[in-house]
């Protein structure tokens, strides 16, 4: 086609490089145990985690064993993530350096937790950039996430998303924003509490063409939770959810994997769509008594996206 006119399907992808996150399952990284388990399990994402899940004395020695998890453990596929301490903090420049250098072959993200806003992304890049220089890795290859959990990157979260192209997602984070805003709800009405800082994050991930992934849902033990905050989660935007326990992770799974129904109208909806509009020139239709138009069809083939991940295409 000419000019700027593109066919429909190339009008489709909602991400600059989509990626299919459903679920993230964090693991502390002292434990190689735990870390082996996770490397087994059917995440989308692991995150072998240096922050928040290591206790103080373990923050150094930990560094080695997340190398040793990620040199050494088959992931079967799955985006290779750790997080590094808050950049403020003593042990941040050193997290990076020594896991990266030792292990950056085996690194698909870094989680950036901490984040106030676009120079501490900014930094950090930089930072990685020459880690990548100085081994001989390709630059830009590991890409960051960015917990959004504070006041300050609820409202830079725009320019956060947007801050370089190593970004390639943020993460509401539930826990740590609550402390920072002096709430208390970190359960079953997170939805109605945190509403503008969880849109603020879609809206912004959505702007950058990167992906979002909602919280945790801190009671592990209890499914239905799960499950309720999953499936809000997915009807406000979200494109997955953070898993702390293994168990979450096929609860979490089946809200954000399209039914072989779903699957089958996309594919349905997108080829009547596309005939459409090659062969009559429309830019909307009605299908089952409703309206289809380009808008539409971007929801249809994240879901189809999804699905090919999920091997279900």
């Amino acid at each position: 086609m000419s000019g700027n006119i593109q066919p429909p399907k190339a009008q489709m992808v909602m991400a600059r490089d989509f990626v299919v996150r459903r679920s993230e399952l964090t693991v502390p990284g002292h434990s190689l145990k735990m870390m082996a388990k996770a490397a087994t399990s059917n995440a989308d994402q692991v995150m072998f985690d240096l922050e928040d899940a290591c206790a103080v004395s373990q923050k150094v020695v930990a560094r080695q064993s997340v190398i040793e998890a990620l040199n050494t453990l088959d992931f079967k596929g799955k985006i290779r993530a750790f997080r590094p301490n808050n950049i403020h903090t003593r042990f941040f420049y050193r997290d990076l350096i020594e896991v990266v250098e030792a292990a950056g072959r085996n690194i698909d993200v870094v989680v950036v937790p901490k984040c106030s806003g676009p120079e501490d992304i900014l930094f950090v890049d930089c930072l990685l950039t020459g880690i990548e220089e100085n081994m001989g890795f390709e630059i830009g290859r590991i890409k960051l996430e960015i917990l959004i959990e504070s006041a300050d990157a609820v409202l830079h979260a725009e320019q956060i998303a947007k801050a370089t192209p190593r970004v390639g997602g943020l993460i509401f984070g539930l826990v740590d924003f609550a402390g920072d805003i002096g709430a208390q709800e970190l359960g079953a009405e997170q939805f109605f509490y945190y509403n503008y800082a969880k849109a603020k994050c879609i809206t912004a991930a959505r702007a950058a063409g990167v992906t979002v992934v909602d919280g945790v849902t801190l009671a592990i033990r209890d499914n239905e939770a799960c499950r309720r905050d999953a499936q809000m989660g997915a009807r406000m935007g979200f494109d997955g959810k953070w898993a702390i326990h293994p168990a979450q992770i096929e609860i979490i799974h089946e809200v954000y994997t399209p039914t072989s129904e779903e699957i089958a109208r996309a594919k349905y909806v997108i080829d009547e769509y596309e005939k459409a509009d090659v062969q009559g020139g429309l830019g909307a239709i009605v299908i089952d008594d409703q309206m289809i138009d380009a808008a539409v069809l971007r929801v249809e083939w994240k879901k189809l996206a999804i699905a090919r991940h999920a091997g279900l295409l």
